[in-house]
């Protein structure tokens, strides 16, 4: 596939070219909880459960400076750091904050593809109020959102989805970024390759060792390279180091699943840390199937070992999963019948599957490759 020649600079303008924005809240959960609790302000704050087994669902930047991340263990953050102030999720404050941002979105284009409570794609080719800047559509949008919600947003605009994404956090929190055609082969070249969404730290490991650290680096490597090294994700990493995502914003599209997965800073293999780590998960899908209003029949866990091997276990009721508890029993059972593990893990999801209206015929290629949610 030849790389397409580059686009002049102000071809944000030019006709058939899209116009798209990434809108991700900064730090959603714990900025939520700082919001509705003063005390909070400024404070390392983690949402999740303390303890020996508990899991941080979401930091505070100010958290983030010492090095705590979403999925680690609460007893790691605390050593990180020990002033470190933990909160139990409210789903309820997140979701009312999700539509109050919903609704600012619609203001200015019908086209939405939300990803999860806290980002949305948006394509506003055609805006409402017919203002016809992106930038300026993204600037209005990230202020309406803090007079409406007292909350911070950083927004990423350019042609396509892959680059809004990468634009969005390139100045966070509670900033802009815009990638024009004409600056994509330099901003993609100048990325650290572990910036490429999907590339873990195992997969950064294996890169550095293949002499690939950068997006120059990996544009130079040809298809036959990355698919001898890295198999199906090859067309993805291939497109991805030019700057090429032909996806649409799907403000319409007929959800197969709903789902999470969470990556470990640390593998985990005890029993008591997986029940306490799926107990995360079930919170964070459930709320993703709430927001989405889904129906689904089949509940899918997922477990990837320290060795990459993969292993998923699934289960499917005649009728709809009723609720949450629901929800969580069936998540419950398909770990339990597979405790003791044969070791640790790096990364456990779950999934709702056989969805209300769901079509049959398989994904688009782009999707199951990118994999971006």
């Amino acid at each position: 596939m030849a790389e397409p020649p580059p686009l002049p600079p102000d071809a944000e303008t030019a006709p058939g070219l899209r116009k798209i924005i990434h809108v991700d809240m900064d730090a959603f959960f714990a900025s939520v909880e700082q919001r509705d609790d003063p005390s909070l302000k400024g404070k390392p704050v983690a949402v999740g459960g303390a303890g020996g087994r508990g899991v941080v669902a979401a930091a505070s930047y100010e958290a983030r400076t010492f090095g705590v991340r979403s999925a680690m263990p609460s007893v790691t953050a605390q050593r990180l750091c020990p002033d470190l102030i933990f909160v139990r999720p409210r789903f309820d404050a997140y979701k009312e904050a999700s539509r109050q941002i919903r609704r600012v979105f619609e203001h200015y284009t019908p086209i939405i593809e939300p990803l999860s409570l806290d980002e949305a794609y948006l394509d506003v080719t055609e805006d409402r109020l017919g203002i016809g800047s992106a930038t300026r559509i993204a600037t209005l949008i990230r202020q309406e959102i803090r007079a409406k919600t007292r909350l911070t947003a950083s927004a990423g605009v350019s042609y396509n989805k892959f680059l809004a994404k990468l634009a969005s956090d390139q100045n966070k929190p509670d900033g802009l970024c815009v990638i024009r055609p004409g600056e994509v082969a330099q901003f993609v070249a100048g990325l650290p390759i572990r910036r490429f969404h999907g590339v873990g730290p195992k997969a950064e490991e294996r890169m550095q060792k293949l002499g690939i650290a950068t997006g120059a680096d990996l544009a130079a490597k040809d298809i036959a390279f990355l698919r001898q090294h890295f198999g199906s994700m090859a067309d993805y990493l291939f497109r991805a180091a030019r700057g090429i995502d032909l996806r649409p914003v799907a403000a319409h599209r007929v959800r197969k699943s709903v789902g999470g997965e969470r990556t470990f800073s640390e593998d985990i293999g005890s029993g008591g840390a997986l029940r306490d780590t799926l107990e995360t998960i079930i919170d964070i899908v459930w709320e993703r199937i709430e927001a989405a209003g889904a129906k689904g029949r089949t509940v899918t866990l997922k477990m990837k070992f320290t060795d990459f091997q993969i292993m998923t276990r699934a289960t499917s009721l005649p009728d709809f999963v009723s609720g949450k508890e629901e929800f969580g029993t069936l998540a419950r059972a398909l770990l339990e019948a597979e405790l003791p593990l044969r070791g640790p893990i790096r990364l456990m999801g779950l999934t709702l599957s056989g969805l209300e209206g769901a079509e049959d015929d398989k994904p688009a290629r782009d999707e199951a490759q990118l994999r971006l949610l």
